[in-house]
Protein backbone atom coordinates (compact mmCIF):
# COMPACT_ATOMS: atom_id res chain seq x y z
CA UNK A 1 0.00 0.00 0.00
CA UNK A 2 3.12 2.49 0.72
CA UNK A 3 4.73 1.47 -2.28
CA UNK A 4 1.46 2.40 -4.47
CA UNK A 5 1.08 5.57 -2.19
CA UNK A 6 4.44 6.80 -3.59
CA UNK A 7 3.92 5.66 -6.83
CA UNK A 8 0.89 7.67 -6.95
CA UNK A 9 2.93 10.18 -5.48
CA UNK A 10 5.99 10.25 -8.00
CA UNK A 11 3.09 10.05 -11.36
CA UNK A 12 1.33 13.68 -10.10
CA UNK A 13 4.74 15.09 -9.63
CA UNK A 14 5.74 13.62 -13.04
CA UNK A 15 2.70 15.12 -14.48
CA UNK A 16 3.15 18.50 -12.94
CA UNK A 17 6.79 18.98 -14.14
CA UNK A 18 5.63 17.36 -17.14
CA UNK A 19 2.68 20.43 -17.57
CA UNK A 20 5.18 23.09 -16.32
CA UNK A 21 7.41 22.55 -18.95
CA UNK A 22 5.17 22.50 -21.48
CA UNK A 23 3.41 25.72 -20.49
CA UNK A 24 7.07 27.13 -20.72
CA UNK A 25 7.97 25.76 -24.06
CA UNK A 26 4.33 27.22 -25.41
CA UNK A 27 5.13 30.11 -23.92
CA UNK A 28 8.12 30.75 -25.29
CA UNK A 29 6.70 29.49 -28.92
CA UNK A 30 4.26 32.11 -28.50
CA UNK A 31 6.82 34.94 -27.39
CA UNK A 32 8.98 33.64 -30.63
CA UNK A 33 5.90 33.83 -32.49
CA UNK A 34 4.57 37.45 -31.47
CA UNK A 35 7.87 38.69 -32.18
CA UNK A 36 8.30 37.08 -36.01
CA UNK A 37 4.40 38.94 -36.07
CA UNK A 38 5.92 41.97 -35.27
CA UNK A 39 8.46 43.68 -37.22
CA UNK A 40 10.70 45.69 -35.20
CA UNK A 41 12.13 49.70 -35.63
CA UNK A 42 14.98 49.09 -37.99
CA UNK A 43 18.52 49.50 -36.05
CA UNK A 44 20.25 53.02 -37.95
CA UNK A 45 23.24 51.90 -39.73
CA UNK A 46 24.06 55.74 -39.97
CA UNK A 47 25.17 57.78 -36.80
CA UNK A 48 23.82 60.92 -38.86
CA UNK A 49 20.56 59.42 -39.26
CA UNK A 50 20.31 57.89 -35.71
CA UNK A 51 20.83 61.78 -34.28
CA UNK A 52 18.00 62.70 -36.61
CA UNK A 53 15.30 59.95 -34.51
CA UNK A 54 16.28 61.24 -31.45
CA UNK A 55 14.78 65.16 -32.25
CA UNK A 56 11.36 65.99 -33.30
CA UNK A 57 10.45 66.65 -36.71
CA UNK A 58 9.10 70.30 -35.64
CA UNK A 59 12.14 71.27 -34.11
CA UNK A 60 13.92 70.18 -37.89
CA UNK A 61 11.29 72.25 -39.65
CA UNK A 62 12.37 75.16 -37.18
CA UNK A 63 15.75 74.31 -38.02
CA UNK A 64 15.69 74.65 -41.48
CA UNK A 65 13.29 77.66 -41.46
CA UNK A 66 15.68 79.47 -39.39
CA UNK A 67 19.40 78.25 -41.70
CA UNK A 68 17.60 78.18 -44.93
CA UNK A 69 14.88 80.64 -44.81
CA UNK A 70 12.47 77.83 -46.42
CA UNK A 71 9.44 76.03 -45.74
CA UNK A 72 10.56 72.32 -45.58
CA UNK A 73 7.55 70.27 -44.26
CA UNK A 74 4.94 68.77 -46.19
CA UNK A 75 1.44 69.79 -45.87
CA UNK A 76 -1.11 69.01 -43.02
CA UNK A 77 -2.53 66.14 -45.85
CA UNK A 78 0.46 64.07 -45.62
CA UNK A 79 -0.85 61.40 -42.21
CA UNK A 80 0.53 58.54 -40.97
CA UNK A 81 -1.31 55.34 -40.63
CA UNK A 82 -0.28 54.83 -36.85
CA UNK A 83 1.48 57.35 -34.52
CA UNK A 84 5.46 56.44 -34.94
CA UNK A 85 8.73 58.04 -35.71
CA UNK A 86 11.50 57.36 -37.91
CA UNK A 87 14.25 59.15 -40.37
CA UNK A 88 16.27 58.24 -43.11
CA UNK A 89 17.70 58.56 -46.30
CA UNK A 90 15.47 59.28 -48.94
CA UNK A 91 15.34 56.83 -52.23
CA UNK A 92 12.65 58.25 -54.74
CA UNK A 93 9.99 56.74 -57.20
CA UNK A 94 7.81 58.24 -59.48
CA UNK A 95 4.63 56.58 -61.17
CA UNK A 96 2.79 58.77 -64.00
CA UNK A 97 -0.98 58.11 -64.88
CA UNK A 98 -1.09 55.54 -67.86
CA UNK A 99 -4.77 54.11 -67.77
CA UNK A 100 -5.84 51.45 -69.88
CA UNK A 101 -1.89 49.77 -69.43
CA UNK A 102 -1.85 46.34 -70.16
CA UNK A 103 2.01 46.24 -69.94
CA UNK A 104 2.70 43.62 -67.41
CA UNK A 105 6.27 45.07 -67.05
CA UNK A 106 5.04 48.68 -66.41
CA UNK A 107 5.39 48.95 -62.83
CA UNK A 108 8.67 46.29 -62.61
CA UNK A 109 10.95 49.70 -62.57
CA UNK A 110 8.81 50.52 -58.90
CA UNK A 111 9.61 46.44 -57.89
CA UNK A 112 13.25 46.95 -58.74
CA UNK A 113 13.91 50.39 -56.34
CA UNK A 114 12.32 48.88 -53.47
CA UNK A 115 14.80 45.93 -53.64
CA UNK A 116 17.81 48.38 -54.27
CA UNK A 117 16.97 50.08 -50.89
CA UNK A 118 18.89 48.92 -47.44
CA UNK A 119 18.75 50.07 -44.12
CA UNK A 120 17.98 53.70 -43.17
CA UNK A 121 16.25 54.20 -46.55
CA UNK A 122 12.73 56.21 -46.66
CA UNK A 123 11.16 55.07 -49.33
CA UNK A 124 9.35 58.43 -51.10
CA UNK A 125 6.56 57.70 -54.15
CA UNK A 126 5.21 60.77 -55.97
CA UNK A 127 2.08 59.18 -57.43
CA UNK A 128 0.83 61.55 -60.63
CA UNK A 129 -2.66 62.87 -59.40
CA UNK A 130 -2.86 60.22 -56.98
CA UNK A 131 -5.31 60.81 -53.81
CA UNK A 132 -7.91 57.90 -54.72
CA UNK A 133 -4.86 55.66 -55.90
CA UNK A 134 -2.81 53.38 -53.80
CA UNK A 135 0.78 54.13 -54.03
CA UNK A 136 1.50 50.95 -51.97
CA UNK A 137 -0.06 48.40 -49.57
CA UNK A 138 1.10 45.20 -47.75
CA UNK A 139 3.42 43.47 -50.21
CA UNK A 140 5.53 46.63 -50.72
CA UNK A 141 5.54 47.45 -47.04
CA UNK A 142 6.56 43.80 -45.99
CA UNK A 143 9.60 43.95 -48.64
CA UNK A 144 10.97 47.50 -47.40
CA UNK A 145 10.88 46.36 -43.58
CA UNK A 146 12.36 42.99 -44.81
CA UNK A 147 15.56 45.05 -46.25
CA UNK A 148 15.12 47.27 -43.17
CA UNK A 149 13.28 50.28 -44.56
CA UNK A 150 12.48 53.17 -41.69
CA UNK A 151 9.54 53.84 -43.48
CA UNK A 152 7.44 55.10 -46.34
CA UNK A 153 6.29 58.22 -47.61
CA UNK A 154 3.57 58.13 -50.34
CA UNK A 155 2.31 61.31 -52.40
CA UNK A 156 -1.13 59.33 -52.86
CA UNK A 157 -3.10 56.74 -51.02
CA UNK A 158 -2.32 53.32 -49.13
CA UNK A 159 -3.87 50.41 -48.40
CA UNK A 160 -3.59 47.17 -46.71
CA UNK A 161 -3.47 49.13 -43.63
CA UNK A 162 -4.17 46.46 -41.26
CA UNK A 163 -1.54 44.55 -42.39
CA UNK A 164 0.84 47.29 -42.48
CA UNK A 165 -0.41 48.18 -38.62
CA UNK A 166 0.39 44.31 -37.60
CA UNK A 167 3.22 44.31 -39.21
CA UNK A 168 4.64 47.78 -37.35
CA UNK A 169 5.74 49.57 -40.74
CA UNK A 170 4.94 53.03 -40.87
CA UNK A 171 4.16 54.98 -43.63
CA UNK A 172 2.96 58.47 -43.94
CA UNK A 173 0.31 59.37 -47.03
CA UNK A 174 -2.35 61.44 -48.65
CA UNK A 175 -5.25 59.08 -47.70
CA UNK A 176 -6.25 55.31 -47.23
CA UNK A 177 -7.89 53.80 -50.21
CA UNK A 178 -8.84 50.52 -51.47
CA UNK A 179 -7.39 50.93 -55.13
CA UNK A 180 -4.55 49.43 -57.00
CA UNK A 181 -1.96 51.42 -59.61
CA UNK A 182 -2.01 48.36 -61.47
CA UNK A 183 -3.24 49.08 -65.19
CA UNK A 184 -3.22 53.14 -64.24
CA UNK A 185 0.15 53.77 -63.85
CA UNK A 186 3.55 53.66 -64.88
CA UNK A 187 6.94 53.86 -63.64
CA UNK A 188 8.68 57.03 -64.25
CA UNK A 189 11.99 56.54 -63.05
CA UNK A 190 13.54 56.17 -59.32
CA UNK A 191 16.49 57.88 -57.14
CA UNK A 192 15.26 61.25 -59.40
CA UNK A 193 13.96 64.72 -57.53
CA UNK A 194 10.23 64.35 -56.49
CA UNK A 195 7.51 66.62 -55.30
CA UNK A 196 6.33 65.50 -52.26
CA UNK A 197 3.46 67.49 -50.66
CA UNK A 198 4.64 71.06 -51.74
CA UNK A 199 8.52 70.11 -50.67
CA UNK A 200 10.77 68.41 -53.48
CA UNK A 201 12.66 65.61 -52.21
CA UNK A 202 16.11 64.42 -53.61
CA UNK A 203 17.48 60.90 -53.66
CA UNK A 204 20.02 61.05 -49.96
CA UNK A 205 17.87 63.62 -48.30
CA UNK A 206 17.26 63.15 -45.07
CA UNK A 207 13.48 62.61 -44.36
CA UNK A 208 11.99 62.90 -40.97
CA UNK A 209 8.71 61.77 -39.96
CA UNK A 210 6.58 62.33 -36.52
CA UNK A 211 3.53 63.06 -35.10
CA UNK A 212 3.63 66.46 -36.37
CA UNK A 213 4.50 65.41 -39.77
CA UNK A 214 6.79 64.93 -43.05
CA UNK A 215 9.96 67.41 -43.05
CA UNK A 216 13.09 67.39 -45.62
CA UNK A 217 16.76 67.68 -44.44
CA UNK A 218 19.00 68.52 -47.88
CA UNK A 219 21.86 66.55 -47.43
CA UNK A 220 24.47 69.57 -47.99
CA UNK A 221 22.19 70.87 -44.45
CA UNK A 222 22.47 67.83 -42.36
CA UNK A 223 25.19 68.10 -39.74
CA UNK A 224 23.95 72.46 -39.04
CA UNK A 225 20.32 71.36 -39.42
CA UNK A 226 21.11 68.88 -36.56
CA UNK A 227 22.63 70.85 -34.61
CA UNK A 228 20.46 73.77 -34.28
CA UNK A 229 17.46 71.58 -33.80
CA UNK A 230 18.98 69.25 -30.87
CA UNK A 231 19.72 73.20 -29.07
CA UNK A 232 16.29 73.59 -30.15
CA UNK A 233 14.63 70.40 -28.60
CA UNK A 234 16.71 70.83 -25.50
CA UNK A 235 15.24 74.51 -24.55
CA UNK A 236 11.71 73.51 -25.07
CA UNK A 237 12.00 70.14 -22.97
CA UNK A 238 13.69 72.32 -20.23
CA UNK A 239 10.73 75.25 -20.48
CA UNK A 240 8.02 72.61 -19.79
CA UNK A 241 8.89 72.33 -15.89
CA UNK A 242 9.46 76.42 -15.82
CA UNK A 243 5.87 77.10 -17.37
CA UNK A 244 4.62 74.33 -14.54
CA UNK A 245 6.88 76.26 -11.84
CA UNK A 246 6.18 79.84 -13.39
CA UNK A 247 2.94 79.34 -14.23
CA UNK A 248 4.07 81.81 -16.76
CA UNK A 249 4.78 81.26 -20.64
CA UNK A 250 5.92 85.03 -20.71
CA UNK A 251 8.44 84.37 -18.30
CA UNK A 252 9.49 81.15 -19.68
CA UNK A 253 9.89 82.71 -23.45
CA UNK A 254 12.20 85.64 -22.05
CA UNK A 255 14.23 83.13 -20.12
CA UNK A 256 15.01 80.40 -22.69
CA UNK A 257 14.20 82.51 -25.92
CA UNK A 258 12.24 79.88 -27.62
CA UNK A 259 8.46 79.50 -28.84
Amino acid sequence: MDKLKCFTKSHRAFVVTLWVLCALATSGWLLRAQSIATTPAPESGSPLIAEFRRVEAASVSDALEQLTGKRMYMSHRMQPIFTGKFAGFARTVQLKKDEGNNDPAALNGMLAAIDQGSTDSVYVMSVEDGADIAGMGGLMGTAMAARGYAGAVIDGGVRDVAYLRKIGFPVFATGIVPSTSVHHYRFAGAQIPVSCEGVTVNPGDIVVADSDGVVVVPATNAQAVLKLAQQMDFKEHSMYPQIEEMKSIEEAVKKFGRL
